[in-house]
C-alpha cells in the first residue's frame, strides 16, 4: 500500500492491528476446536473420548503432507499488487469458515454411530488439514514481509498474541455462559444446539477478522518466486541440520502440549471438579487481562534481554505453578484461579514472542544458506504446532478414558479427581520440557538474532545497488 506520494506506507499501527485481527480470526476457529471439539463429541455426539483424541492424532500424518505441499505452493506463488502472502486470506478465509461450522453439526447426534465417526474424521480433516493449512501458512508467513526489522517483527508477534486473547476472550468467556446448561441433577451440561450456533457466530466472525488483515497490512519487503526444483529429500536432510528450525519445532510441540492441553481440560475441571461453569469464564477474561497487561511492555522487554532470555524465566513460572497445584490438590475453584493466573504470567512470556522467533529461524535459515523459505520454514513449524494440538487433544483423551470418564460417571468422585490429576500434569510436564529445549536445543539467543539482522540488511542493500 502506498500513499499519496507513491511511497511505501512506514510501518505502523495499522500493521500491528492488522495483524492482530488476522490471529483473532485463526482462534475464532482454531481455540473453537482446541476448546470444544473433545467435549462436543464425547458428550453430545456420544463419541468415546479416546476415538476422539485418536482421530485428532492421526491427523496430524495428513498434515505432514498437506502443510509443507501448502507452503512450497505459498514460495512459488508469484507476488501480486497486494503483495505475496495477503492474497491467500481472502481466498480461503470463506472455505476455513464454513469447515468450521460443519464440526458441530449437532442434528446428526441421532445418526448411526458408524456415520458419526465418519462425519467427526471428514470434517476435522476439511478444516484442519486442508483449509486452516490454507489460510494459516500464508498469514505466519507474512510477518518476516511486513517489516524486516527485529523489533517491529516483535511487535508483530506480541498483537498476534493480542488477537489471539480477544479470541479466547469470546470463546472462553462468553461461549462457556451461552452453550452451557443445568440439568435436573444441577450438573453443568453442553448444548449441542447452541454449541452449533456459537460455531456459526465464530466463524462469521473469522472471516470479518481475515478481511481485515488483508485490507490493513502492508508487506513491505519483497519476497520473490521460489523457482528452485523442490526435492522433499533434500528438504528433510535441511532440516536435520537446521538447528533453530528443529529448536523451534520442539519448543512448538511440547508449549502446545501444555498450553491446548489446559484448554481441553478446562471444559472438564470447572464443570466437573469444581461444578463452576461461571469461574471458566473469569478464570478465562482474567488471563485475557493479564496478557494485554503484558503487551504494553513485552515488546521492550524482549528487545532489551532476548526472546529466548525472556522465554525461560516465563517456563519456569509456569511449571512452579501447575506443580504447586498438583502438590496442594486445592478444592476451592479461587485458590485454582490464582495460581492458574501466575502460570498465565509465565506461558504468555513465551506466547507472545513466538511469532517473532519464527521469523528469527527463517533469517538465519537466509543467512545460512542463501535462499528464504517463508512458505516452506513457516509450514513445517505449523505441521509442528498442529502436532501439539494432536498430541495434546489426544493425550487428554486417552487420560480421560483411563482415568474412567463417560457420560455415565462425570462427576463420579475418583473421576473427577482423576481430572485434576490429568489438568495439573500435562501443562507442567509441557512446561519444563519446553524449559529444556529452550535451554539446550534453541540456539538463537539476543546476540545471533541481532547478527543475523545487520548481515541481512547488508545483503539486500547490496542487491538494490547492483
Amino acid at each position: 500500500m502506498t500513499d499519496n506520494n507513491g511511497k511505501v506506507r512506514p510501518f505502523g499501527i495499522k500493521d500491528k492491528l492488522g495483524y492482530m485481527f488476522g490471529d483473532f480470526g485463526n482462534d475464532f476457529t482454531f481455540l473453537l476446536s482446541a476448546m470444544f471439539l473433545l467435549k462436543f463429541y464425547t458428550d453430545v455426539m456420544g463419541v468415546s473420548a479416546a476415538l476422539v483424541g485418536l482421530m485428532m492424532m492421526a491427523a496430524r500424518f495428513v498434515d505432514a503432507i498437506t502443510d509443507v505441499t501448502m507452503g512450497q505452493i505459498v514460495d512459488r506463488s508469484r507476488p501480486g499488487k497486494k503483495g505475496k502472502f495477503a492474497p491467500w486470506l481472502r481466498r480461503m478465509c470463506g472455505p476455513v469458515a464454513l469447515a468450521s461450522f460443519l464440526m458441530y453439526a449437532t442434528w446428526f447426534k441421532d445418526m448411526p454411530m458408524g456415520f458419526k465417526i465418519f462425519w467427526m474424521f471428514f470434517t476435522y480433516l476439511l478444516w484442519g488439514s486442508i483449509c486452516y493449512t490454507g489460510i494459516n501458512i500464508p498469514y505466519g508467513s507474512m510477518a518476516s514481509a511486513i517489516s524486516d526489522n527485529p523489533t517491529d517483527r516483535t511487535s508483530l508477534s506480541n498483537w498476534r498474541t493480542i488477537g489471539a486473547t480477544l479470541a479466547q476472550t469470546a470463546i472462553g468467556v462468553v461461549l462457556p455462559l451461552v452453550v452451557y446448561y443445568t440439568d435436573e441433577a444441577g450438573n453443568s451440561v453442553l448444548s449441542g444446539q447452541k454449541m452449533m450456533l456459537g460455531a456459526l457466530v465464530c466463524s462469521i466472525g473469522a472471516v470479518i477478522c481475515y478481511m481485515l488483515c488483508y485490507k490493513m497490512t502492508t508487506e513491505r519487503v519483497k519476497v520473490g518466486q521460489n523457482t528452485q526444483k523442490f526435492s522433499f529429500g533434500e528438504l528433510i536432510k535441511e532440516l536435520a541440520h537446521n538447528r533453530s528450525l528443529i529448536g523451534i519445532i520442539v519448543c512448538a510441540l511440547v508449549f502446545l502440549l501444555a498450553q491446548l492441553s489446559l484448554s481441553n481440560m478446562n471444559a472438564y475441571i470447572y464443570p466437573n471438579y469444581f461444578g463452576n461453569i461461571k469461574a471458566m469464564s473469569i478464570a478465562s477474561l482474567s488471563g485475557t487481562i493479564v496478557i494485554l497487561l503484558l503487551s504494553t511492555f513485552i515488546t521492550k522487554l524482549a528487545s532489551k534481554i532476548g526472546k529466548k532470555e525472556l522465554s525461560v524465566i516465563g517456563c519456569i513460572i509456569s511449571a512452579a505453578s501447575f506443580i504447586t497445584l498438583f502438590i496442594i490438590h486445592t478444592h476451592n475453584v479461587w485458590i485454582w484461579i490464582a495460581l492458574i493466573i501466575i502460570a498465565t504470567i509465565g506461558t504468555s512470556m513465551f506466547n507472545m514472542v513466538i511469532w517473532a522467533m519464527i521469523t528469527d529461524v527463517i533469517d538465519e535459515s537466509e543467512v545460512q544458506n542463501g535462499v528464504r523459505q517463508d512458505g516452506t520454514i513457516y509450514s513445517v513449524y505449523s505441521f509442528a504446532r498442529k502436532l501439539g494440538q494432536a498430541c495434546s487433544s489426544g493425550l487428554a483423551g486417552v487420560l480421560l478414558s483411563i482415568v474412567g470418564y463417560t457420560t455415565a460417571t462425570a462427576f463420579d468422585p475418583k473421576v473427577i479427581d482423576g481430572i485434576y490429576n490429568v489438568t495439573c500434569l500435562m501443562p507442567a510436564a509441557g512446561m519444563t520440557l519446553l524449559l529444556l529445549a529452550l535451554i539446550f536445543l534453541y540456539p538463537l539467543n539476543k546476540k545471533r538474532v541481532e547478527a543475523n539482522a545487520a548481515k541481512l540488511r547488508e545483503i539486500r542493500a547490496a542487491k538494490e545497488q547492483q
